[in-house]
């Protein structure tokens, strides 16, 4: 197999976990859990660098179009609202309801816009 499609399948399987511990983060309700919350962030760390070097690495050998473009500064853009919302809310002060919601609905974009990407570069080679 090849590397790339290992890393594509390693990248799905961290977004999973991503997801599955901040869904148990956010059942264990507030004061966060210390270790817990560590592992939640070191997972959507990796998920992040993991993903940016599958679609650098897909998207070297190949002229990029614009649809190709956008779908990568979407990608991106998600990944960082993900980023930024769950920074905001770990800090102690009550929690935003806007800010939960758009955090619970970023990792689903996320897979949606990670697997389009993916697959358009995928089959653009």
């Amino acid at each position: 197999m090849k590397i790339i499609k290992i890393r594509i399948i390693a990248t799905g399987i961290l977004i999973l976990f991503t997801i599955i511990s901040g869904i148990w983060l956010s059942k264990l309700g507030r004061p966060l859990n210390v270790v817990i919350f560590a592992i939640h962030k070191i997972i959507a760390l990796l998920t992040t660098i993991l993903t940016v070097i599958i679609i650098y690495q897909l998207q070297k050998n190949i002229k990029l179009s614009n649809v190709e473009l956008i779908l990568i500064a979407v990608t991106g853009l998600i990944f960082l609202i993900a980023l930024i919302s769950g920074a905001l809310l770990s800090f102690e002060k009550p929690v935003n309801l806007i800010l939960l919601t758009i955090h619970k609905v970023t990792p689903f974009l996320i897979v949606v816009s990670t697997a389009l990407t993916i697959y358009i570069l995928e089959t653009g080679r």
